[in-house]
């Protein structure tokens, strides 16, 4: 009998919904709002009823749909707490067995970073190791760690926050998390912005980047494959301070594969091929074979690595 999953990845603006069969097969994939107000009260409902339109839609069975992954932007530990999602208005709660009330479904729940890593390590980049590793470069620095196949959420759900790897104690700044020198506040498309522009104002240097008014990461990595010099600099600052983060992680997890993701990914090779010229001189010897390469799924990562928590 052929078995149906939901894969669901919540944003702090909309959240991503797939349908899926057991072999990774998706079906269709839909976007609902997500309605923050009221401590986010309305959102696993929202879920619920848009899962339950959609069984009717696609002419399913109830007792043919395994249940539902989510995948959500804060810890959440094996047994389905989460612990705050402050972007969404969340206390903590366990989610697993709230949506499973309101929905009648069975329900699994990880870090929306590490269900990607999840997603990657299927169907996506990943599919030809046991053991990786996924960052996700946006307007933060998300990760996600996947070992034999299984996430590692760790004791309290922040398994992966390699965000927060500090490379820089001595950084006056404080990162969002409090912490001063967090990868995040370097590599993230906001902490690219903030070097680009110190560099703009402190050489003399020509470069295109200084004809931009509101320079992006975007287009610091678009002015670096032109062959901007100021911009390669850029390039080379951030991508070795990501070397020294990923040589951490990586001889503590000794992962066969690195997989970058996220916006910023969108830059293409430039990213791993840099990371590459540096990260075997950040991290012991017996892990400087491990690959770096680019992520596959893009922002279908999570509804993936979220319809495979339920198929498990």
């Amino acid at each position: 009998m052929l078995k149906y999953g939901f894969g669901v990845d919540v944003g702090g603006t909309t959240c991503k919904l797939g349908l899926f069969k057991e072999d990774g097969s998706l079906l269709d994939k839909w976007e609902i709002k997500t309605v923050t107000e009221d401590g986010g009260k309305a959102i696993l409902p929202d879920i619920a009823k848009s899962i339950n339109e959609k069984i009717e839609e696609m002419h399913l069975n109830r007792e043919d749909v395994i249940g539902i992954g989510l995948g959500v932007p804060g810890p959440v530990t094996d047994d389905g707490v989460i612990r705050k999602a402050v972007n969404l208005g969340w206390d903590v709660f366990n989610i697993e067995e709230t949506l499973s009330e309101i929905s009648g479904f069975k329900v699994k729940a990880g870090n929306d970073a590490s269900v990607a890593a999840l997603g990657e390590s299927w169907v996506g980049g990943g599919k030809d190791y046991n053991s990786i590793v996924l960052v996700t470069l946006g307007t933060g620095i998300g990760g996600g760690i996947v070992i034999n196949g299984k996430i590692l959420s760790g004791a309290h759900g922040a398994g992966a926050e390699i965000g927060h790897i500090v490379i820089n104690p001595d950084e006056p700044v404080a990162c969002n998390c409090g912490l001063h020198g967090c990868i995040e506040q370097y590599a993230s498309a906001t902490g690219i912005v903030r070097i680009a522009k110190e560099y703009i104002a402190n050489t003399d240097k020509e470069s295109k980047l200084k004809t931009i008014d509101d320079v992006s990461a975007k287009d610091v990595f678009d002015a670096a494959k032109a062959g901007d010099a100021l911009a390669l600099e850029i390039v080379d600052d951030v991508c070795e301070k990501l070397a020294t983060m990923l040589g951490r992680v990586c001889c503590t997890v000794d992962p066969e594969a690195v997989l970058i993701g996220g916006g910023v990914s969108k830059a293409g090779e430039i990213i791993t091929d840099t990371i590459k010229k540096t990260f075997a001189d950040k991290t012991f010897h017996a892990c400087r074979e491990t690959k770096i390469e680019l992520a596959t799924l893009g922002n279908d990562a999570g509804i993936f690595g979220a319809a495979k928590l339920i198929f498990e």
